[in-house]
C-alpha cells in the first residue's frame, strides 16, 4: 500500500536587503528568521514537509513557486512570506518587486494541475503601505464621533484562483510591525497552531488570529500604541482543516 504524500510548506524569509550595487536598502528584520524557524518546526510537525529559505531575490521567489508545480503534494499547500513589501508587493533582498498576484496565478489551476483541487493557503507579513494604525474607540455612550474620524470605504482586495486562501499581516495602505521578539501577525499563527484552536476550521482560525492581533497586540517604543488589523480574502468552497494533524 503505497504511503500517501505529505502537505507541502514553503517558508521564505527576506531580513537583508541590498541593491544591485551593493548597497544596504531598507532596514534589517530583526526578529524574522527565528520566528519563521519557529513556524517551520510547528509544520513539520504538522504533516508537513517544509521548504525554508532565506533571502531570496525577486526571481528566486518566483522560482521557487514554479518548482512546486514539479512535487507530488498532500491535501494542503500553505505558503509563508515574511519580507518588506507594499500594497500588492513584497521585495526580494535585491530590492526588486514581486507581484503576489504573479505567485498566485502561477499555482492557479489553469497553470498547475497538480494543484489544482488543493486548497493554497499563503500568509503575508510584509507592510502594505506607509499609514500607521491607532486603533479605534470602542467605547462611545456620549458625544459624537470626532470629524474625520468616519470609517473609510472598504478598499479593493486582489483576485485570487480559486481554492486560493491569502492572509495578509495587516490592511491596504498600513504598515506591519515587526521587532527582534517577532512580528505581531506570524507570532499570533504561531500561537494559533501550538494550541488545540489548529483543530478549527480555517476561516474559524483565521478569525481568531485577527482578534488575537487587534485586540491583544499593539506597537511599543517608537511607535507607542499603534495597531494593527490582519485580514484575508478566500474563494475555498468548503470548509478545510489544514493544520489538524
Amino acid at each position: 500500500m503505497s504511503q500517501l504524500s505529505q502537505n507541502r510548506a514553503l517558508v521564505i524569509v527576506n531580513t537583508h536587503f541590498h541593491s544591485s550595487d551593493g548597497d544596504v536598502v531598507f532596514g534589517t528584520r530583526r526578529g524574522a528568521k527565528r520566528e519563521a524557524e519557529k513556524l517551520s518546526n510547528v509544520l513539520s510537525r504538522l504533516n508537513y514537509t517544509v521548504k525554508l529559505v532565506h533571502n531570496k531575490t525577486a526571481k528566486e521567489i518566483e522560482d521557487l513557486y514554479w518548482q512546486e508545480r514539479c512535487h507530488e503534494h498532500g491535501k494542503y499547500f500553505v505558503s509563508i512570506i515574511s519580507s518588506h513589501g507594499e500594497d500588492g508587493v513584497i521585495f526580494g533582498c535585491d530590492t526588486e518587486p514581486v507581484q503576489l498576484s504573479r505567485l498566485f496565478r502561477i499555482l492557479s489551476s489553469e497553470k498547475c494541475s497538480v494543484l489544482r483541487k488543493i486548497p493554497k493557503i499563503f500568509f503575508i507579513q510584509a507592510c502594505r503601505g506607509k499609514e500607521l494604525d491607532q486603533g479605534v474607540v470602542l467605547e462611545c455612550d456620549s458625544g459624537k464621533p470626532e470629524p474625520g474620524c468616519e470609517p473609510e470605504c472598504l478598499l479593493d482586495f486582489p483576485s485570487i484562483p480559486p481554492q486560493t486562501v491569502v492572509t495578509f499581516a495587516c490592511n491596504p495602505g498600513y504598515v506591519a510591525f515587526l521587532n527582534p521578539s517577532g512580528s505581531m501577525f506570524l507570532q499570533a499563527l504561531l500561537k494559533v497552531l501550538e494550541g488545540e484552536e489548529r483543530h478549527l476550521d480555517l476561516i474559524r482560525l483565521l478569525t481568531r488570529i485577527n482578534g488575537q492581533v487587534a485586540f491583544h497586540c499593539q506597537a511599543r517604543g517608537t511607535y507607542e500604541g499603534c495597531k494593527q488589523m490582519p485580514c484575508f480574502v478566500t474563494n475555498l468552497q468548503q470548509e478545510v482543516f489544514p493544520f489538524s494533524a
